[in-house]
């Protein structure tokens, strides 16, 4: 369905099928990726609570690394990380895809 201007717009808005974040595959725009030096990570899950695109992966209360398909690079895991020296570092994508 196409409209032509604003007043063709039911009220209440128009949705044709309702989605989930989870069906869309987002990381391929992704400039940086997340980095885990797991030597340095002490698991206080902050990254996990923080990351605006629930794409930490968390087993057993232990952070395994980042799901790459909805990650799109934004930083905040390894801005938010407590540990004095980052257990996170952002590394260009494109030193991943040569």
């Amino acid at each position: 369905m196409i409209l032509k201007n604003k007043e063709e717009l039911p009220l209440g808005g128009l949705i044709e099928e309702a989605g989930n974040a989870e069906d869309y595959e987002t990381g391929g725009w992704r400039t940086f990726r997340p980095i885990w030096d797991f030597d340095k990570c002490i698991h206080c899950l902050t990254c996990w609570i923080c990351c605006p695109d629930s794409c930490i992966i968390v087993e057993e209360e232990k952070v395994k690394g980042t799901d790459l398909k909805f990650c799109k690079g934004c930083g905040v895991c390894a801005n938010e990380c407590p540990t004095k020296i980052s257990a996170i570092t952002m590394k260009e994508e494109s030193k991943f895809r040569e």
